[in-house]
């Protein structure tokens, strides 16, 4: 099933959602969302799919710390992973129960889904990484770092405290610490996940596609750092 969807795709519609969330029950897919910002790691399987959608019951993880910091959130984002796609969905008001002695956690049923392929363009990694002030023209102006690019995206690291769900849209990104005028243009989310950066570091990594490629400060950024490095003129 997931051969047949396209390298990236981002959906909200529910009985598309509950098809992958079936495949992934049907694989016994382990499921993971990094909870205590970052910190630790909930690691789980989904275990029943409401039919009427409204929502999922996964395993509780063997960690008992993790559940409580699981339960503790409001929105938890959970990854997984089946051959060479990557999955990551949004859940809401977690929950503990019981069945049969099995110790379980009840969500909403996710309201968006990602998936992703490896992406098809090369990359470029970019060190030392540039200043992008992400969201600059939208509600909630944060500093991030690009570190890599290709000609559809960047990959960002930024705070482990933000939450940035698949889909979301960063307006007026500006990207400067080049020898050039700043380099300004949308982006969207594809996926986050945990970065460590060192054993008791965290940040977060999120795979970001250029909401137009032909806009001009795109262009300027990607020539730039694909063909001469970083610190072109």
């Amino acid at each position: 099933m997931s051969d047949a969807l396209p390298a990236e795709h981002i959906t909200r519609a529910p009985q598309e959602i509950a098809r992958v969330l079936e495949l992934l029950a049907s694989r016994g897919t382990p499921l993971l969302s990094h909870v205590a910002r970052g910190t630790m790691q909930f690691v789980s399987r989904l275990r029943q799919i409401d039919p009427g959608l409204r929502h999922i019951v996964v395993d509780a993880s063997a960690d008992d710390l993790a559940n409580e910091a699981l339960v503790s959130r409001l929105r938890a984002i959970f990854c997984a992973t089946v051959g060479e796609r990557y999955f990551e969905f949004a859940a809401s008001n977690a929950a503990r129960l019981e069945h049969d002695g099995r110790p379980l956690i009840r969500l909403d049923f996710p309201d968006v889904l990602a998936s992703y392929a490896r992406r098809a363009d090369p990359r470029v990694a970019i060190s030392p990484p540039l200043h992008c002030l992400a969201d600059a023209s939208g509600d909630m102006p944060f500093d991030a770092e690009v570190v890599d690019i290709s000609s559809g995206g960047i990959g960002l690291l930024y705070p482990a405290d933000i939450s940035l769900e698949p889909g979301t849209i960063l307006k007026g990104c500006v990207v400067t610490g080049l020898r050039m005028a700043p380099s300004i243009f949308d982006l969207e989310v594809r996926y986050s996940q945990v970065a460590l950066l060192s054993e008791r570091e965290h940040t977060q990594r999120s795979g970001c596609r250029f909401v137009d490629p032909a806009a001009p400060g795109v262009r300027q950024l990607v020539a730039v750092c694909t063909a001469k490095g970083p610190g072109a003129a």
